[in-house]
């Protein structure tokens, strides 16, 4: 019992000082390690906000998870109203740039009436609009930072808060609550709920026509509304693009429909349900050994930080916690990471085995392997080896979306949009793209950045910068940047890696030679 106590105290002050350790201010608590890996800081303290919790033990957290599903975490704004700024237009789309996106837009026979809807493009004495895709690291920093006196900002995403990913790990046991790494996004930039000109739009960008200047969207629900698929327009005077990145499963057979990536705090949720079940139902009669060995068999693939992470989490969970309430079945939970290569590939060497001894210590079952094929109740790899599984979750780094994909922009090597060094994307004017979509183009003789919070973070930052530059020499309008002077171009300067193992111990890579361009 004293350890349910211990975990949820510490999950209920951790909580309530979220926003003062991301600004790392005096050092990192021992439960916040994990949130400074990849985080430079300041994006959720800046501003004021203060977080207060009820104390909640993680098995309660877990009982309750049903509950959570519906509650915990999301924040849902009002609709905006129809009457801001909103128009309805006769569809005119260029096939060209935009062919798929015209084909989503063209109007169905409730639309021919009314045509499409529209955010129209900015008069003379209006000021600039500036779209933003995305909710992310790289999305937020941007809308935090930007001078919203120079801009009106529009925001699209499927999502309508910023998750603190890096805190992600702990809320799948308990030792945070969902609520507790979500912040909306109304909150990072009051003018998207207030400004007269600026909106939040749920939806997903399907396309982008350069030429036009123009985004076209549908709402990620149409519940309610008159068209279903409802479908939009926005016409822009400059475009970020920063919908992030989408979970690798190289085309493994069976890995999207059987394993949990932990990305989203619906992920989260997923797993902590998945968790609680398995455990009741290993307690039902008339299971056999093997079974119930399956069903308490926790596995993760990927030994990156995250992978590490949640698997600390997770071991400390059952060894403190879980052995104590479920004390029939203790013997039979088991947790196994399996990596290709190495864990924590990208740590010093003596980093890397103090998270080996540590986690092997601690009841993790290290497994060098490549998976070939995930089926609903085992995993088979390369070898040919068979791992019966309850919970698999799935840490192997992320890729290009399909989005991303789509789009006829010039890409970097791994597929992500190519930019130059001041973040622009060549051959599209007035649009830039940061975050994990985007990389630095061969010709500028940059590496490809990695895909981490504090990249992502540190772009937005410096894109705010440059947008106000150009805004002050009066380029903020579509057409109108070509000879505005942006400044210094974009320098990323690694300030160091930092990743929890469990057990109130974490590991901390400050090696100043290491991803400097």
């Amino acid at each position: 019992m004293a350890a349910w106590s211990r975990i949820g105290r510490g999950g209920a002050q951790l909580s309530q000082s979220l926003s003062r350790a991301a600004a790392s201010e005096g050092g990192a608590t021992p439960g916040a390690s994990s949130a400074f890996r990849n985080a430079s800081g300041g994006l959720l303290s800046r501003g004021g906000t203060h977080y207060h919790y009820n104390h909640v033990s993680p098995l309660h957290g877990l009982a309750l998870a049903g509950l959570a599903d519906r509650c915990a975490g999301r924040v849902v704004l009002p609709p905006p109203p129809s009457s801001r700024g909103i128009s309805t237009t006769a569809p005119r789309l260029q096939s060209r740039a935009a062919a798929s996106a015209a084909a989503a837009v063209e109007p169905s026979d409730g639309e021919e009436a009314g045509g499409v809807p529209s955010l129209e493009p900015t008069g003379p004495h209006e000021k600039p609009r500036l779209v933003v895709l995305g909710t992310g690291w790289a999305a937020c920093r941007l809308l935090k930072d930007v001078d919203t006196r120079a801009y009106d900002v529009v925001c699209v995403s499927p999502r309508n808060h910023m998750v603190f990913t890096p805190l992600l790990a702990s809320t799948c046991v308990g030792t945070l609550e969902f609520r507790s790494v979500v912040e909306p996004v109304s909150r990072i930039q009051s003018v998207l709920g207030s400004g007269p000109g600026s909106y939040f739009y749920l939806a997903n960008c399907s396309g982008i026509d350069t030429r036009k200047h123009e985004v076209y969207c549908t709402t990620v629900s149409s519940e309610g509304l008159p068209i279903n698929p409802y479908h939009f327009k926005i016409a822009y005077d400059k475009l970020v693009i920063a919908s992030g990145a989408e979970p690798l499963t190289f085309n493994i057979k069976g890995v999207k429909e059987n394993a949990i990536f932990l990305r989203e705090v619906s992920h989260a949720q997923e797993i902590r349900r998945k968790l609680l079940t398995n455990l009741m139902l290993s307690e039902n009669p008339g299971l056999s050994v093997s079974e119930k060995k399956r069903l308490l068999h926790c596995v993760v693939v990927g030994g990156g930080p995250t992978g590490v992470e949640f698997s600390g989490e997770l071991s400390d969970f059952i060894v403190r916690d879980v052995r104590e309430r479920y004390s029939h079945v203790k013997d039979d939970v088991k947790v196994t990471l399996i990596e290709a290569n190495e864990i924590l590939s990208s740590f010093d060497v003596s980093l890397r085995q103090y998270a080996t001894n540590h986690l092997s210590k601690y009841g993790v079952n290290l497994v060098r392997g490549v998976v070939k094929n995930v089926t609903p109740t085992e995993i088979t790899l390369s070898d040919d080896t068979r791992v019966p599984y309850g919970l698999l979750v799935w840490s192997t780094g992320v890729g290009p979306s399909e989005f991303i994909k789509s789009l006829d922009l010039p890409k970097s090597p791994g597929g992500r949009i190519g930019v130059d060094e001041w973040l622009r994307v060549p051959s599209a004017p007035d649009v830039y793209a940061l975050g994990d979509c985007a990389g630095f183009l061969e010709s500028t003789g940059k590496p490809v950045l990695p895909a981490l919070a504090q990249v992502a973070e540190r772009e937005g930052r410096y894109l705010a910068r440059l947008l106000g530059k150009v805004a002050k020499q009066n380029g903020g309008k579509a057409h109108c940047a070509g000879k505005a002077e942006l400044g210094e171009p974009f320098v990323y300067k690694h300030i160091g890696s930092m990743a929890s193992v469990g057990r109130y111990k974490a590991l901390v890579d400050l090696r100043e030679n290491k991803a400097r361009t």
